[in-house]
């Protein structure tokens, strides 16, 4: 079933990114002075504006587009909604950069490392006004004016909703304690929204329907909570053959991820002063480092972990079971979050 879904997921990709990369490319070439950065961004140039063949996975064009087509439209009318989700998601990943300091992205230097963060920063907010002038482009393909109105506010919506979980995930670097339920909302948020916009808007522009709407937005939400602790997995017990990183990566960055919140929550009381001593170091690793896997492995968190991602990956299922759409559509939807929840890079 994975194979079979990684597949389709290629499948769709294949078919739609070409339309898609048209529409940023056209949007970005309006920002004569900020387009060489954004293109580097988007990891279409090089460093020295050579074309380059670097860029994402583009899920979330690829999962509104398939919405759409999937509720019954011509995938072709939410190309700007599409797009203009793109731009919103990388507009974000300049901004997450430099707020975290990292240093290289899809393994090129990200773009404050080239370029300095006040220009970067300057970038990531043209990107994001870009974002709304091409979703803005929905009425000249048809779409009706106050289905364009409500697909371009839920993509406001949820991209405020994403800046909020940023804030989030920030403030919980410093927090003392972060419980699960908090750790779940505010991934719901940084991860779930603009999926969940993705699916929404999709169905949106193919029927009008706010109610087939939110039902897909659902699903998109839950495949995107499955999606982001399935990650929360891999960094930590994750193959390196797959993943590039080595075991237990995320636990030797002190990454509040879910397997770190959930240690946190269940770890004794009597092992607990040892934990918090731990985590005030720079660095766990070494004697600290393979404490800190006995410990996960002693109280569950693995099979914990994967249980809450099978868990949302099974909701995103039920939120469309109801929906009037093909079964061959629900199939692939099923077979998208079984992926989402078990897949290994």
């Amino acid at each position: 079933m994975e194979a079979n879904a990684e597949q389709q997921i290629a499948e769709l990709a294949r078919r739609f990114l070409p339309d898609v990369e048209g529409c940023l490319r056209e949007a970005i070439a309006e920002s004569d002075d900020l387009a060489p950065m954004m293109r580097y961004h988007l990891g279409w140039e090089n460093l020295e504006g050579a074309p380059a063949s670097g860029g994402g996975k583009a899920l979330r064009p690829v999962l509104c587009l398939a919405a759409c087509e999937m509720s019954g439209g011509d995938w072709r009318d939410a190309l700007p909604a599409a797009a203009g989700l793109e731009l919103v998601h990388n507009f974000s990943l300049v901004h997450d950069d430099i707020q975290d300091g990292d240093e290289t992205r899809r393994g090129t230097p990200t773009l404050w490392r080239v370029h300095g963060v006040p220009a970067a920063l300057t970038a990531g907010n043209a990107m994001r006004v870009v974002a709304d002038r091409t979703a803005d482009g929905l009425s000249a393909r048809g779409t009706a004016p106050e289905v364009a109105r409500g697909t371009i506010a839920e993509l406001t919506r949820r991209y405020l909703e994403m800046i909020e979980g940023q804030y989030l995930d920030l403030s919980f670097e410093a927090a003392e304690h972060v419980s699960v339920s908090d750790y779940l909302d505010m991934i719901g948020r940084k991860t779930g929204a603009l999926i969940e916009s993705a699916m929404h808007m999709g169905a949106l522009v193919a029927t009008g329907d706010p109610a087939t709407a939110r039902g897909f937005g659902e699903c998109g939400m839950r495949l995107g909570l499955a999606f982001q602790v399935r990650d929360d997995y891999l960094g930590v017990w994750g193959d390196p053959a797959f993943t590039g990183k080595a075991v237990g990566a995320d636990i030797r960055r002190k990454k509040k991820s879910l397997p770190a919140v959930y240690l946190f929550d269940s770890v004794p009381d009597d092992e607990r002063s040892w934990l918090e001593e731990t985590y005030r170091a720079e660095e766990i690793e070494g004697e600290r480092l393979d404490g800190v896997m006995a410990m996960l492995e002693r109280l569950g968190g693995g099979p914990y972990v994967q249980r809450i991602a099978e868990e949302q990956a099974q909701l995103a299922v039920v939120a469309v079971d109801a929906l009037d759409i093909a079964e061959e559509s629900k199939q692939l939807l099923g077979a998208v979050a079984e992926f989402f929840a078990t897949r290994d890079r």
